[in-house]
């Protein structure tokens, strides 16, 4: 009994020290990502007229991003896995910090999409790197809620994001400055810096870390083999690296994920971008005035929302030990409450639909990165994570390009959300499918094991 104490003692404080190092520090590192990717939304507002660029265009821009991350996706996190995530992070956040600031200095429209193409071959990795380094370091059952914690950088960067960019806007205006250039050079300066404190601050694996204790580290290592190695019993197959990748590319549970994904951040990305767009249309919609401050605070407020929210699904998914109905749940709310808002189409229930949309998409999204780990393993692992997230996030194309394109052609934004809406209902069928298939891969495993058990006692 008193072995069990130790361990159930030496378990939560080997959690809670890594919780404490790794975490925050990984947060702070998101929040600047979707701050360098996303500030566009503002900078649309005053950015778009100075430079002539179209809804159209700008819906192309900020999708085109998601090429790049296409593209430079599973190579970057497969180097990733060679080279280890201080030195790889490190390298991301250098480069995204540098292309990100230099769009403070753009001129025409081609400029703007050629840099934001590669703003995403330069983030590529990041996240699903992330959500990889983050399974070397924690066991399965604290993931959804370690994703949640990771994934709150999300919401937080927009409710601080928000209102520290229409503020550098108006203080750029001010002092004669284009105030969404001054936005972007400033924000891209501190990714640099944080990139350069990842080569001193991370720690590749539980092996080298000198800041636990020797009790701790071999508790973790030990723990994390023995998931690894249940993993892969679990696939009765012994395949080099090659072999590995070439099956997850093959693995038709790895593209129904890659589906879901696609679909419910459809939900995510239209908001980022067009969001502020939305409320600065109630002026012409609604006849209401709403000041650069007021859009950056109205557009905050879904995201605080969200991030209690997420949180708070993530661990009843833990609680629970259910994943796949939780994700599609989550996915299917935000879904309908975004249609039935624009039907409605009202500004009230316009933000109380966006603001469910986003509890429902955040939820939905870090709850559903807990399933690539169930299983997947090593380097397929990283490429098939890096897969699922490099197809799902080409909805970063499709849905922002998407809705500036049926807005520019309609003039509202009522069709172009409801068509967003469809593909966040999509991604939450598509988990209800992984659960059905898991279900009838348990039964069918569970009737071969009566059967070999059968075998064996004759």
């Amino acid at each position: 009994m008193e072995d069990i104490k130790n361990i159930t003692a030496l378990e939560e404080q080997t959690i809670k020290r890594i919780s404490s190092r790794i975490i925050p520090f990984l947060i702070i590192l998101f929040i600047m990502a979707f701050l360098d990717r996303t500030n566009i939304g503002f900078a649309a507002l005053h950015m778009n007229d100075a430079l002539g660029i179209t809804q159209t265009i700008f819906g192309l821009g900020a999708g085109v991003f998601f090429l790049g991350y296409f593209i430079a996706e599973v190579p970057s996190n497969i180097l990733l896995h060679r080279f280890g995530a201080r030195i790889w992070i490190a390298r991301i956040m250098i480069t995204w910090g540098i292309i990100a600031g230099l769009m403070g200095f753009i001129h025409s429209g081609t400029q703007f999409i050629v840099l934001r193409f590669l703003l995403g071959i330069a983030e590529a990795g990041f996240f699903p790197g992330v959500i990889f380094y983050l399974t070397l370091w924690f066991p399965a059952k604290y993931r959804a809620r370690v994703f949640a914690t990771f994934y709150l950088g999300l919401p937080i960067a927009q409710i601080i994001g928000a209102p520290i960019s229409v503020g550098l806007m108006q203080w750029g205006n001010t002092i004669g400055y284009e105030g969404w250039r001054l936005m972007y050079i400033l924000e891209g300066i501190p990714s640099i810096i944080l990139g350069l404190i990842c080569l001193k601050y991370l720690t590749n694996t539980p092996k080298e870390a000198e800041w636990l204790t020797a009790e701790q580290r071999q508790w973790l290592m030990t723990t994390l083999e023995r998931e690894e190695k249940e993993k892969e019993q679990s696939t009765e197959t012994a395949l080099t690296k090659g072999e590995m990748i070439k099956q997850v590319f093959k693995n038709p549970l790895v593209w129904i994920m890659s589906i879901a994904y696609f679909g419910i951040t459809s939900g995510s990305n239209a908001m980022f971008f067009f969001l502020p767009s939305v409320l600065e249309s109630f002026r012409n919609t609604f006849g209401m005035q709403i000041s650069l401050i007021q859009n950056g605070l109205l557009t905050a407020i879904p995201y605080a929302f969200a991030a209690i929210g997420m949180v708070l699904w993530s661990r009843r998914s833990d609680r629970k030990q259910e994943r796949y109905k939780h994700g599609a749940c989550a996915a299917l709310m935000a879904a309908s409450a975004i249609a039935i808002a624009l039907i409605v189409n009202q500004p009230w229930a316009i933000i109380v639909g966006f603001i469910l949309l986003a509890i429902g998409v955040f939820s939905a999204i870090n709850i559903f990165w807990t399933i690539p780990g169930q299983t997947l393993t090593g380097v397929g692992a990283a490429a098939g994570i890096g897969l699922i997230n490099s197809v799902g996030n080409l909805s970063g194309f499709t849905g922002p390009y998407l809705t500036g394109y049926l807005y520019t052609t309609t003039g509202t934004y009522t069709v172009a959300f409801l068509a967003i809406a469809g593909f966040v209902a999509m991604g939450g069928l598509a988990l209800l499918l992984l659960a059905k298939l898991k279900s009838n891969s348990s039964k069918v495993q569970q009737q071969q094991l009566k059967v070999r058990t059968a075998t064996e006692m004759k």
